[in-house]
């Protein structure tokens, strides 16, 4: 119609069929035919097969569709660095839309340090080159930094000249945050391995040191790792666990390795540890042990301490124990017997004897001075008084007791210390002030003691002084007695500190302060 209208069809692109019955686009030209009076007599037709354009358009669109759907960002430039392309994904990742990128320089998203690598990269490109998987920086239209990774290469034109550059950038911000927190974690397990003051070590299966760091060398009294790395961990115990059964432990159960062991250092003297081995496969998929030490040779010896200690205080326990039945048996028995025999004596004479009035007499006083002996040895293992009068009072009458005892002097003062005190803390007091006694009767050769008792602060405080012989504190202790380390204890058991100063020839004075609740001031002076 519209060629019998006079008019001319021009690239019209159609389908036709070959005799064969295949299908082929072509592009026809259709001109009409007019004769010398203008009229139309017919047409003249051009077909072009524009099979291959076609295909190349479609290959073309497909390739648009994937670079517009693509999340990387893909643009093009001019040799200039002027922006010619900008996809989608580049609009999403730096924030500017096409028409923003479109004709501005592809520097408005490299950081201001970054210029002078912009402009090396494409003298590369200029040159022919291509840059593949360059990892840099680029900034968003709000500022904001993030890292790509860059695969850049030149378009060329029919002829093969370089006309501009298409490039391709991919967001790695989440990458790089990964890689620096997994080099920041293996920094930080390094910089734990290698300072940590327990020593820690990598062993291979058959003991081979692999690694340790300088803990594990100073626990084994090297000067540094390198003495031990590559040496058996064997040669450092004095009796090695059973590697086979460690080995099943670790490998076939998973399980924790932990136990107490003595350690052999650099010089041959022991060292305990606390050795813990866990399994564990390397980078290669190897298995390897590794292990810490920790250095409890303090502790150790504190606990060979405690059980000395304790040792000691049985034995003086069974000491206690055998003289209170020296003193039943070979005084109050003896003396009970012999009063026995006399009173059986006694019992035959004639009842009108002038002396029986007189043994009768004899008889009481024996029998009194018994029982204050008795009463005595009682209250040395238990003040009844200390239980029902208090503290003063049973340390008042302990002094007065050892002064006539000793037929020495004893000074007993208190001032403002309350009837309620705690019992352990009375308890302790009291046993710090015999013992104190004691030691003062024994060692100090002293007639004259002062004994102070007094409340200040909320504290009670306890001195006992005398100016006899002394001793040397340092050797005291040393010497394995016990009373003063049950001065210490009984002091230490109740918050409270114990100061002891004595010098050979210039006597000894002991000062106990024993902090108290508050509360029982309070209440006393409620009363």
């Amino acid at each position: 119609m519209r060629l019998r209208a006079g008019q001319r069809i021009e690239h019209f692109d159609t389908i036709r069929v070959t005799k064969a019955g295949k299908k082929i686009n072509v592009s026809l030209t259709i001109s009409p035919i007019r004769d010398a009076t203008g009229k139309i007599t017919g047409y003249s037709k051009i077909a072009r097969d524009i099979t291959e354009r076609k295909r190349a358009e479609e290959i073309l669109f497909r390739y648009a569709a994937i670079v517009e759907s693509s999340d990387e960002a893909i643009s093009s430039v001019t040799l200039d660095g002027v922006t010619v392309t900008w996809n989608a994904g580049a609009e999403r990742m730096f924030g500017y839309t096409e028409s923003e990128a479109v004709g501005k320089h592809a520097s408005i998203i490299v950081p201001p340090e970054l210029r002078d690598q912009q402009k090396e990269l494409l003298q590369t490109l200029r040159a022919g080159g291509r840059i593949e998987q360059f990892e840099t920086v680029r900034v968003t239209k709000t500022g904001k930094r993030i890292d790509v990774s860059l695969s850049i290469f030149p378009v060329k034109d029919s002829t093969g000249k370089i006309v501009g550059f298409a490039g391709v950038a991919r967001d790695v911000t989440k990458r790089k945050r990964a890689e620096e927190a997994l080099l920041s974690s293996e920094q930080r397990y390094r910089l734990l391995f290698e300072r940590n003051l327990a020593g820690v070590g990598m062993t291979s299966l058959d003991g081979q040191v692999l690694d340790c760091n300088d803990g594990w060398a100073r626990i084994l009294g090297c000067e540094s790792r390198d003495e031990v790395i590559g040496r058996n961990a064997a040669e450092f115990y004095f009796h090695p666990p059973d590697r086979q059964q460690l080995l099943e432990e670790l490998l076939e159960n998973q399980a924790v390795f932990s136990r107490e062991l003595q350690m052999r250092q650099k010089d041959g003297s022991p060292v305990w540890v606390l050795f813990n081995a866990a399994a564990l496969n390397s980078e290669h998929n190897i298995p390897i042990l590794q292990s810490t030490i920790i250095d409890i040779s303090d502790r150790k010896r504190a606990e060979e301490a405690l059980s000395g200690m304790t040792r000691k205080l049985i034995e003086a326990q069974e000491q206690e124990r055998a003289r209170i039945a020296r003193e039943l048996h070979d005084d109050v028995s003896q003396r009970l017997a012999l009063l026995a025999v006399e009173l059986d004596q006694w019992d035959h004479s004639s009842p009108d004897s002038p002396d029986l009035h007189s043994h009768l007499e004899h008889a009481k006083g024996r029998i009194s001075d018994l029982a204050h002996d008795v009463q005595n040895l009682s209250h040395q293992l238990h003040s009844s008084k200390l239980e029902y009068l208090g503290l003063v009072v049973a340390a008042r009458s302990f002094s007065k007791e050892i002064s006539e005892k000793n037929d020495m002097s004893v000074d007993f003062r208190e001032h403002g210390v309350p009837h309620s005190l705690p019992k352990e803390v009375s308890l302790s007091l009291f046993r710090i002030l015999q013992q104190a006694l004691h030691n003062a009767v024994e060692h100090s050769g002293a007639k004259n003691i002062e004994v102070r008792l007094w409340e200040d602060s909320n504290e009670v405080h306890l001195t006992v002084k005398d100016s006899g012989r002394g001793f040397d504190l340092l050797s005291a202790m040393q010497g394995g007695g016990l009373g003063l380390t049950s001065m210490r204890e009984r002091a230490r058991l109740v918050n409270g500190d114990i100061a002891i100063d004595s010098k050979p020839m210039h006597g000894t004075s002991i000062h106990v302060r024993v902090p108290i609740d508050s509360e029982v001031f309070d209440q006393r002076k409620a009363v």
